[in-house]
């Protein structure tokens, strides 16, 4: 007699699995609530404990470590003597094991849990059963998932063998208790070692979203992938975004998306912010979102053009209607491109008009991004873990270090000017004034050539504008810092650190410009 061992906290399908087993022949043990739905839906059941003989016991934490069990799931039917000893102690062999773990994940991430209740949500049976199934995969089908229950049944009306079909449910077996142990060992670590992100080893559990139309280059495949880890649930991000419209999204479309929402997100006013090539080329912060979207776009209207524009306040009709129909301010007459806008929320009239915009235009919708994440960047060989880089001008002091001190709007400048240069790949230099960044230089290889870009990009509006570094000034005099006095900053804002920093206190107090350290540096690289 065929026999299937079913045991599931998600009971999903179980009545057409069920009912789909006893059709085909199969006689099907399980246990406690598994068994007691099984038999509501008219499936014939034995329960565990009239194969083990022996009960139920510690509160259910034993019931199917049993060598009548595990015996009848790991015997290879190819071994004589395995069989030998099922047939000496009365033991049947399993062909099927559907098996399902505790809702471990959703427990501890659901709210206010005790330590000991997560812990009595740790399954022990499940992995097990799974586990033994899975290596013993050439004689046992194992199943964890409900949308493989068709799969399953229709594999075993056609009555073939196939490896591939085997090998690809123990390889799922073997990787949904792999994520399970993943969380209960991230929530462990959490709970006995509070505040330390390193631990000694890592796991971190992906879980496939898409496979991509290509990578950062059409000849490179690439998929993408959503971070299961704990500490993530609820941190809102780009890989949670909810897309509303438009083409699907491409490798760059995230990296591009990811920093535009991780830019805009980190202003407290009504902010738009454009991003070409993961820099942000265009931020501006007003009370009327309309004007902060018209000067985001002025700051570099062609670097703009084929951009991800994203904002931090709902889109309504009047918003959309605007991004629909502005045009670039080079010549008035040709509408704005977008690859992306996202936003936080979009009225329903507002999402009709944007859809109207173009059929590719992906609109997004995102929660803002939690801080104190941990970060990943992968190298070749190894992973670089760092924590997030959340640090806002309210977290720290701006030191005045010239002779004279900005005055109240050039202070706020500067303040605007550093957590936008924050977001720019370094060498990186930002310009900026009423808060509207006016231009940037990013990723050159010296600060130099990066302060020149930047001037160029504001032009006669970095008059009375104030200058943000992402690190120190190596050099003052013939160089960045008197390049920027002599163009007309008022306030220049930078970490300082370098051992000529007195120099570049100096010529600020030469031209009579303030200087303001932050000891911070934002290197982005």
């Amino acid at each position: 007699m065929k026999q299937a061992l079913i045991s599931l906290s998600d009971k999903t399908d179980l009545a057409n699995l069920g009912n789909g087993l006893q059709r085909l022949g199969f006689s099907i043990i399980s246990t406690g609530g598994t068994a007691s739905s099984l038999e509501a839906a008219g499936v014939d059941v034995t329960k565990v404990e009239e194969i083990t003989h022996f009960p139920e016991m510690l509160d259910g934490r034993v019931k199917t470590l049993h060598p009548s069990i595990h015996g009848g799931i790991l015997a290879r039917r190819d071994l004589k003597h395995h069989l030998e000893a099922l047939n000496e102690h009365g033991i049947g062999t399993f062909d099927v094991v559907v098996v399902n773990l505790y809702p471990f994940y959703d427990k501890v991430t659901s709210g206010a849990i005790s330590f000991e209740d997560g812990i009595e949500n740790i399954d022990i049976g499940g992995p097990t059963l799974i586990r033994a199934a899975a290596k013993n995969h050439k004689d046992v089908l194992v199943v964890v998932d409900h949308k493989d229950y068709p799969a399953l049944l229709k594999y075993l009306e056609g009555k073939q063998d196939d490896k591939d079909f085997r090998r690809m449910l123990a390889w799922k077996a073997f990787q949904h208790v792999a994520s399970y142990d993943s969380a209960v060992s991230e929530w462990l670590w959490k709970q006995s070692n509070k505040g330390d992100m390193f631990p000694p080893s890592l796991t971190v559990p992906l879980s496939l979203k898409s496979t991509l139309r290509y990578g950062e280059n059409p000849h490179q495949k690439a998929a993408f992938y959503g971070d299961k880890s704990l500490s993530l649930v609820n941190a809102g991000g780009i890989a949670t975004a909810v897309q509303h419209h438009g083409k699907e999204m491409s490798y760059n479309n995230y990296l591009d998306a990811d920093a535009a929402w991780n830019c805009v997100s980190e202003f407290e006013s009504p902010t738009c912010v454009v991003v070409k090539h993961t820099n942000p080329c265009g931020v501006a912060s007003r009370q009327d979102i309309l004007e902060a979207y018209r000067l985001a776009v002025k700051a570099d209207p062609v670097s703009a053009f084929g951009g991800i524009v994203a904002f931090n306040t709902t889109i309504d009709e009047d918003l959309a209607r605007e991004i629909r129909e502005f045009r670039s301010p080079t010549d008035g007459e040709t509408r704005m491109f977008y690859e992306i806008v996202v936003a936080p929320g979009y009225t329903e009239k507002g999402l009709e008009v944007l859809k109207g915009k173009s059929k590719t235009l992906r609109i997004l919708e995102a929660r803002r991004s939690g801080k104190g994440m941990l970060s990943l960047r992968q190298v070749n060989g190894g992973w670089l873990a760092q924590e997030s880089d959340d640090r806002t001008p309210e977290d720290i002091t701006f030191t005045k270090m010239s002779e004279r001190a900005p005055e109240g709007s050039e202070l706020s400048d500067a303040k605007f000017a550093w957590l936008c240069v924050k977001h720019v790949k370094s060498n990186a230099i930002v310009i900026a004034k009423n808060n509207c960044m006016l231009g940037m230089g990013s990723g050159q290889p010296n600060r130099l050539e990066s302060l020149r870009i930047a001037f160029r990009k504001a032009g006669e509006e970095a008059k009375g504008a104030a200058l943000a570094s992402d690190a120190f000034f190596p050099f003052a005099w013939n160089d960045a810092v008197e390049e920027a006095c002599q163009s007309g900053i008022t306030v220049i804002a930078e970490p300082g650190g370098s051992i000529r920093d007195q120099d570049a206190v100096d010529c600020c107090n030469e031209y009579g410009v303030s200087l303001v350290f932050t000891g911070v540096r934002h290197f982005r690289h």
